[in-house]
């Protein structure tokens, strides 16, 4: 058996990252929500509180309009896991 750091998408850092990089633009959730061409904020909203994620398509625009990478918007936690290492062995060939 071998351990590894598995990566897990936190959905409160990464809303947090998105509210910050938005005010630190000085871009009101409204602008945001024409860039996207929603009628109304509440996914914007749901983004910044961590209930939803963007979806990569939106991750992208996201990325652009605060001119920032896409890995830079998203936040992650490591959880130990244990794996086989033949297992391991063939995830890292595939």
């Amino acid at each position: 058996m071998t351990k590894i750091n598995k990566p897990v998408l936190d959905m409160q850092g990464t809303g947090e990252k998105i509210k910050s990089l938005r005010k630190f633009n000085k871009i009101s959730v409204s602008a945001l929500q024409e860039v996207f061409g929603m009628t109304n904020p509440q996914a914007i909203y749901n983004w910044e509180s961590g209930k939803n994620m963007p979806s990569i398509d939106n991750l992208i625009v996201l990325a652009q309009v605060f001119d920032v990478t896409i890995e830079s918007l998203i936040a992650t936690n490591r959880v130990e896991v244990e794996v086989e290492t033949a297992s391991l062995t063939n995830l890292k060939s595939a």
